[in-house]
């Protein structure tokens, strides 16, 4: 196994002796999905939104959740959590840089991401019949570019914390308007006008509706690709210029 592999596998195991990490990360949107799941309202076809079930719009949105929640809950306050113990500093004087540990966390919040978004399409799919995307290429680019950008915004988070502690407040305070502009609360085809446009140019707002057009069958808007692009951009070349090792 190459370093990064091996390291890979140290920190998964590292993660999974974090009980509430694991829950929040890898079983609460599972969990989330079947309580909505279990409302009968949410199982009727609506007209106000073409036909749909309230329960086919949380699939996505449930999927851009568990990956907010790698993003600024994980992946940010354990990186500033390794800087703040001198984890990262040690790390600099033997043959494993600090850029692998780096690599091993995104590599290991990836797969366990795209782990959980299997999970929730399964139980869409098998419990309450929710329609599998029917553009599987244009839903995969979506979700790439929603990690791209949610783990850009994480790493950004935890360049700037001082602190284990700050990088999970910050996660926490940033985690809520970016999951409510997601349409956690209010679906984006239930907002007005103004704030479905303020969704459009979040990273999950333009990442649901990428997935959303892409379950229907259609490829994403440019828009919304762009938009996640661009916080990639801006978000992972802040993280860069500020990321401290020590």
């Amino acid at each position: 196994m190459s370093a990064l592999s091996r390291l890979t596998v140290t920190e998964t195991r590292l993660f999974f002796r974090e009980p509430m990490i694991v829950f929040f990360a890898l079983a609460f949107p599972a969990l989330l999905l079947v309580i909505l799941g279990a409302i009968p309202a949410f199982r009727e076809p609506d007209e106000s939104i073409g036909g749909l079930r309230t329960i086919d719009l949380y699939v996505p949105i449930i999927v851009a959740m568990g990956l907010a929640m790698f993003a600024l809950n994980s992946l940010s306050q354990l990186l500033a959590s390794y800087r703040e113990r001198g984890v990262l500093r040690r790390m600099r004087t033997t043959p494993v840089k600090p850029e692998l540990m780096l690599g091993a966390q995104l590599l290991m919040s990836t797969i366990l991401s795209v782990a959980t978004m299997t999970v929730v399409l399964a139980i869409g799919r098998l419990v309450f019949d929710v329609s599998l995307p029917r553009q599987l290429p244009a839903y995969l680019l979506g979700y790439v570019l929603a990690a791209l950008a949610m783990f850009a915004i994480g790493l950004l988070v935890a360049a700037l914390a001082p602190t284990g502690k700050s990088a999970g407040a910050i996660g926490t305070v940033l985690f809520f308007p970016i999951v409510f502009f997601a349409g956690l609360w209010v679906p984006r085809d239930g907002m007005n006008d103004l704030l479905r446009t303020i969704s459009d140019f979040t990273p999950l707002g333009a990442a649901v509706q990428a997935m959303q057009d892409a379950t229907a069958g259609h490829w994403p808007q440019p828009l919304h690709l762009a938009v996640m692009l661009g916080w990639t951009i801006v978000a992972g070349g802040l993280a860069a210029r500020y990321f401290r090792w020590e």
